[in-house]
């Protein structure tokens, strides 16, 4: 390897490569667990908050294996999280037909899935049984919403994570460098899952479940990752849908993906197109994204 990896947002030299290589052989006993954790250490590799980004270095690892940079110790025991591979519960939940007006349905509460564990379980579950890409559990920093009708009957869903790695349309709309979007990738989102359910028809409640929860992302991230976001992205299937809720939403389309996937190293996984749409969070997005 004569030129710089970046996984996970990282930029690794031969030289990174050479010495995780000798941590291992020097260790033969560490689990994969240690090594993420002496190897954040060594790097210094810590959130916002200060804390070890162990879970992102051990994705890095895995990585890296895969690729055949390194060999990695066995697993002691299978990661719950890998490839989303944890078993999800069905939770009982109402299905009876929502429609009407929005009016009908105020107050709407936008909750942090995360506040209970029951609201947890509900969003894993509705999300996997009907959302068309289903639902694995995300890597990373991210943020799960449910919304509530007043009476309680839940509405739909919410999943903001990783932002793509690289889109061009969006990277010319922001007009960073590569440089530039490695230092600051995290500081947008990605809106990878967005689900009003099935038997809800209600006028203009795509959208304005979309306010709802861009009003609060910011000041929800920070609390949780102790930094800032400016920008959220999505991207919309043009073969499923047309974007309108995004576009009534004030959201913005900056152009399209090229059909690859974020796995696609080599250009060869085509896959359906997608409108890039983007909604700024803060009007100094360009400058904190570009510095």
């Amino acid at each position: 390897m004569e030129t710089n990896l970046c996984i996970q947002g990282r930029s690794l030299s031969p030289r990174d490569i050479r010495s995780i290589r000798r941590l291992i052989t020097q260790n033969p006993g560490w689990s994969r667990w240690k090594l993420s954790r002496e190897l954040c250490g060594i790097w210094d590799w810590r959130n916002a908050k200060g804390q070890l980004k162990d879970i992102a270095c051990r994705s890095l690892l895995r990585k890296l294996d895969e690729r055949r940079y390194i060999t990695l110790p066995p697993p002691v025991c299978p990661s719950p999280h890998r490839n989303g591979k944890r078993h999800i519960p069905d939770i009982e939940h109402s299905s009876d037909p929502i429609s009407g007006t929005l009016v009908d349905l105020h107050p709407i509460q936008l909750l942090d899935a995360r506040s209970s564990p029951s609201h947890e379980q509900l969003f894993h579950c509705l999300l996997k049984r009907y959302h068309y890409l289903s639902f694995s559990f995300p890597i990373g920093e991210n943020l799960k919403y449910l919304a509530f009708a007043a009476d309680g009957r839940p509405l739909g869903c919410f999943l903001f994570g990783a932002p793509a790695w690289k889109a061009k349309d969006r990277d010319d709309y922001i007009g960073w460098s590569p440089t530039q979007r490695q230092r600051n990738l995290q500081k947008i989102t990605n809106n990878t899952r967005f689900l009003v359910l099935p038997w809800v028809n209600v006028k203009c409640l795509a959208s304005y479940l979309l306010s709802l929860a861009v009003k609060r992302l910011t000041r929800d991230w920070l609390e949780r990752y102790g930094h800032p976001i400016y920008l959220v992205e999505s991207f919309v299937d043009q073969s499923r849908f047309t974007g309108v809720c995004y576009q009534a939403a004030n959201w913005r389309k900056v152009g399209t993906t090229v059909g690859r996937t974020r796995q696609d190293r080599y250009s060869s996984i085509h896959v359906a197109r997608k409108d890039i749409y983007i909604y700024p969070l803060d009007k100094r997005f360009t400058r904190e994204l570009t510095q």
